[in-house]
Formats: C-alpha cells, structure tokens, sequence
C-alpha cells in the first residue's frame, strides 16, 4: 500500500485523543471579545468534540494521528 499523505490544514486544527476522539478548538473568540459575555468566552476556553458528522472525513484527512 502506498502511504497516505495527512491533510496539513487538518491537523493544525484537529487532535486526535487517546479514544480516538477528535477536538477542536471553540469558534467565535477569535476578535470582538469586548461585545461578548464574560461567561460565553469562559464556555470558549478549552477544546470541543468535534461534529459526528465530520468524524468520517477527519479520519481520511489524518490516517496516522
């Protein structure tokens, strides 16, 4: 089998955890912080589960993860 190249966009934004899980970082805290609540941008913190529908892609975009 030829190797599998890992989708470099991909992986700058997604990890892999030891379950198998994937995460991803919160969206909206990026700019404009002063117009969101203290407790959203507390909620922001941290790593999210990524969609269950994304999970099948994200397997082929980083086979060895």
């Amino acid at each position: 089998m030829p190797k599998l190249k890992t989708h470099r966009g991909a992986a700058k934004r997604f990890k892999k955890t030891a379950t198998g899980k994937f995460m991803r970082a919160s969206a909206f805290k990026r700019h404009i912080l002063t117009s969101k609540t203290t407790k959203s941008k507390r909620k922001m913190r941290g790593l999210e589960e990524a969609a269950p529908g994304d999970v099948d892609r994200l397997r082929r975009m980083l086979p060895y993860e």
